[in-house]
């Protein structure tokens, strides 16, 4: 098998210090603070706001739908799948991490911003697992340590989508075969957060319509102004 040969990176990141950060070279890294600053707000909300009252999401389709460890896979995939994006395109493509990082800001501030403005939550985890296995065990450790709180829409489905965009428009994933896997990841996690009772079906809805709208807003914009 043929090792796959990676391009140098762009920017030289061994030279970055602190009194240059500023510059034209390494600028879109402060796009990065933006992740603890998310982080605060996010852990506000789940951990230390109570608010008055929480709304339920559920829809009928979500009963039809079973609960199936095996999508704890994907699920997790989520977070190699979101920081490996960042990572190879802070190497080999700025112009499509600032796009990535625009979109992630856009649609992750007002999902916040809604968290606190209009409370959700869900009750569809199963009381009690069909089956004894490794992975229903990690979901009930899992279960008690993440709250089902703040749940539509859903961040999971975000981030998945910003990094599904981010690959369609980055000049060096444009291969069918790269493509394909990046749908099929994509399609694999978002349906995990309905098989493992992580999320209603409408908070999927939800994140898909924030990320259309991010979409036009953050790479579809951007694109346009290049061409003129």
């Amino acid at each position: 098998m043929t090792p796959i040969k990676l391009p140098p990176p762009i920017a030289d990141y061994r030279k970055l210090r602190f009194n240059n950060i500023t510059s034209d070279e390494f600028r879109h890294v402060l796009l990065l603070l933006y992740w603890p600053l998310y982080g605060l707000l996010f852990m506000f909300a789940e951990r230390f706001y109570t608010a008055p009252a929480y709304f339920a999401v559920y829809c009928p389709l979500d009963d039809k739908i079973p609960f199936c460890e095996l999508f704890v896979v994907p699920y997790l995939f989520w977070f190699l799948y979101l920081i490996g994006m960042h990572v190879y395109t802070l190497l080999y493509d700025i112009e499509a991490f600032k796009k990535m990082m625009k979109f992630i800001i856009f649609t992750y501030s007002v999902t916040i911003v809604i968290y606190f403005l209009f409370p959700t939550c869900q009750e569809l985890r199963p009381v009690q697992f069909e089956r004894d296995n490794f992975l229903t065990r990690f979901m009930e450790g899992f279960y008690r340590f993440d709250t089902n709180t703040n749940v539509c829409p859903s961040i999971h489905v975000i981030g998945t989508l910003a990094v599904l965009f981010t690959a369609l428009h980055c000049r060096s994933l444009q291969r069918i075969g790269q493509k394909t896997a990046f749908i099929l990841a994509a399609v694999l996690i978002c349906a995990s957060t309905v098989f493992l009772k992580q999320h209603s079906v409408l908070d999927v809805l939800a994140a898909l319509l924030l990320c259309l709208i991010g979409y036009f807003v953050c790479f579809q914009s951007q694109q346009k102004r290049c061409k003129r």
